[in-house]
Parts: structure tokens; sequence; C-alpha cells
């Protein structure tokens, strides 16, 4: 026996233990860790540095799996006041998570627990030891592959038949995903920004009411309202206008939320036209901003690698003033179905994309984007302060009008 073959001898390579397979037959090999079995799921890759806690609890990544370009994630751990998930009884979420380094022991005094443990608590699969960089250059050259990730401590897996499986996925066009993400019932929201010093605040003198239709909201927006001296109702996705006008809301805040825009418009975007028509002071973000367009007749199209990101930059038309913002979707609207009263107000500069539109003959605007800044930059908050100006001077309208015009 030779030197070389005494020195390999004892070796035994090592037994993948996860498996991310793209719907092409292309299969990536890794540790698994967080939850154990398979999920299918569109991959999409996010570029933040910070608050991976954020990001997969909001409802938006439903029906995904999240390659993080960053390669250390894990290693602040997790607690209850980073969750962004409203609806804690949701099936609909992040599918699974990718990494590259191994997940290290959490250093953060507001650390509760490690990733992994509450990966496997809250039913996401996670793969580690992935070539992300590679991966987050496919999808930017080929587009958002449909997927199955699967773990296995074992190392057992039927690759065949994971093949099948994703390459079978219908995947996200045609899909909604509203309903396993919204709000069971009507609730109320009080709860303020959270503070170092003193934690979470209550909202306790309210100026205006709003109610806030949820396909998908994350708990920092209705924080916000609140800050912003609103007394915030949530309703499900499935409300009725009769229903939501019935609360006498001073103004609409249209949510976030998963899936393809055209197929939850099927019965969100008539509420959002009557709302908007009798002329109710109207804030829509993400998926809340394709709907407001989609109830316009203005249409969405599917996007290439989508934007998923804290570091997105977004220049408002009329000033010039660009500001970084947080992104995550996956469809567009298309600015060239607009129709003439919806103006443009904001493109993204990475590609020209439609970031905004604002009505000239109703109160309503929106945005492609997350202003909440959970996680992300603060650039946008003063949107939450044009919806309450835009109130108070519907207010300020209605009080001169005699007699006062119902809604």
């Amino acid at each position: 026996m030779s030197d070389r073959q005494d020195a390999t001898a004892g070796w035994t390579d090592p037994v993948p233990t996860a498996l991310l397979v793209l719907a092409d037959g292309t299969v990536l090999e890794g540790t698994g860790f967080g939850a154990t079995g398979s999920a299918v799921a569109e991959v999409c890759f996010n570029t933040a540095m910070t608050g991976y806690e954020e990001i997969l609890t909001d409802p938006s990544y439903s029906g995904q799996i999240v390659t993080f370009t960053f390669p250390h994630i894990g290693n602040v751990g997790v607690n209850e006041q980073d969750v962004e998930t409203l609806n804690a009884a949701a099936e609909g979420g992040v599918r699974g998570v990718v990494l590259h380094a191994a997940i290290t022991a959490p250093s953060s005094h507001r650390a509760q627990k490690p990733l992994d443990q509450w990966l496997k608590a809250r039913d996401i699969i996670g793969i580690g030891g992935v070539d992300t960089r590679a991966l987050t250059a496919l999808i930017r050259d080929r587009g958002m592959p449909n997927a199955v990730i699967a773990h296995d401590p074992g190392g057992r897996f039927d690759v065949a038949a994971l093949k099948a499986q994703a390459a079978g996925w219908h995947g996200m066009d045609g899909t909604d995903l509203v309903p396993g993400v919204t709000s069971a019932q009507r609730s109320e929201w009080d709860e303020t920004v959270w503070s170092l010093e003193g934690g979470f605040g209550r909202q306790e003198a309210p100026k205006h009411r709003v109610v806030a239709i949820d396909y998908g909201i994350k708990r920092n927006i209705l924080r916000l309202l609140a800050d912003a001296g609103c007394a915030v109702t949530v309703v499900p996705a499935t409300a009725t206008a009769e229903e939501i006008l019935a609360l006498r809301p001073d103004g609409v805040f249209l949510s976030n939320g998963p899936g393809d825009p055209a197929e939850t418009a099927r019965y969100a975007g008539a509420v959002i036209r009557e709302i908007v028509d009798r002329r109710v002071p109207t804030f829509g973000i993400c998926l809340g901003h394709q709907l407001l367009a989609l109830s316009l007749g203005a249409r969405t199209v599917k996007m290439h690698q989508g934007h998923h990101g804290a570091n997105h930059p977004v220049k408002h038309q009329d000033s010039g003033r660009v500001e970084i913002v947080s992104m995550n979707h996956g469809f567009a609207v298309d600015p060239k179905s607009l129709p003439p009263e919806a103006v443009e107000t904001h493109v993204s500069l990475f590609d020209g994309s439609n970031c905004g539109i604002s009505l000239s003959d109703r109160p309503a605007f929106s945005v492609q984007y997350h202003p909440e800044a959970s996680p992300g930059p603060h650039d946008s908050l003063g949107l939450f302060r044009r919806f309450v100006d835009l109130m108070e001077a519907d207010k300020a309208d209605t009080s001169a009008d005699t007699p006062a015009e119902p809604r």
C-alpha cells in the first residue's frame, strides 16, 4: 500500500443532511438545520445584512425559500419582540432558509433562543454550507426557480422524487397565498414602537380611526400607525366594503402580503375600488400597492428576480429625492397600464420598475416598498405622516360641508 493510500484509508466523505433541488434538476448539498422533512417553494435571495428574524416572520415571504446573501445569519439569536407575523396561527410563511456559514451560538443580550431551535419550532427547514454567491448569481441570471428543500439527519433522500416535485410545482403565478396568512377575525391594535428603555408602548389618545386590511400585515406597520395617532382596527382580507365602511374609518390601510396580486384582486379589487370611490383616504404598501393599481384597471407582471432586501434605492419623481428602502416583492405594477388619474410617483433606481402611485382625483396613494423599517432604513417613515395629513385634510373638508356627505 502506498503512502497516499495509507493517509486516506480511514477517510469517509461527509453525508449531506439537506438538499436544495431546483426545478431544472440542479441539486445543491449541505448541512441541515431547523425542521426536518421537505417543502416546495420559490427560491429568492435577500441582501439585508440585519433583521433575519423579521424577514423569516414576514408573511410576504409565504411560499418562498429565502437565500441570505449575508454569510453570517443567526449570530444574534432570536427573541419574541422581533417577530413580525400578526397571525400566530397562520399556516403560510417562509418555507425554507439557505445559508452559507454554519449558525453560531447567539451573542446578544436580547437573545431568547438560538436560531436552529426557533426554526424547528416554526417548522422552517434550513440548509447550510451552500455557495450562496453562486446561487444568487443563478437567480439573477435565470430568475427565481421553483425548488424543494429537504432535511433528513440521516441523509436519506429520494432525489428523483424531489426533482419531480420541484419540476411539477405550479409556482407563484396564479396563486393566491393571502388566505393562509390573513387574520381570522377583526381585532384592535394599540401597541406603539419598541424602545430600549421602555419596550413597547400603548396608544392612549388616538386622533384618527384607521381600518387596516390584513393581506399579511406586519406588526411594526401597525405600531407606526398607532405612533402616528391612529386607533387601528385590523380586518381580514375577505372583509367587504360594507363591513369596512360600517366602522366609519378616517382612513384605510392596504397591507403587504404574498402571492400573485391578480388572484387576490379577484375579491379584494372591488372592495378597494368602492373605498377609494367613496373618497376614504387610502394608503397601500407592497401587495396593497399592487391591489390599489389593479382596482383601477392596471396590470401586474411577474418579475425576473424580484426585489428582496433593505438597500434598494427609490427615486421620488417630483422632488428627485432618493430613499433607501426595504423591499420584498416578486410582482410589479406595469406603469404603462395605469389610468391617467394614477400618477407614477416613485421608481426603482435598480431597474426602473414602478414603486409608487398617487391618485389625482381621490385621496389615495401607495408605494411598492415596506416603509415600516423592520428590517430596513428609516428613510420612508414620513409616509405615515403623509397618510395622517390626508386624513386631517379630509376631516377639514367634511366639516366644511353643509350638510356633511355620508360615506
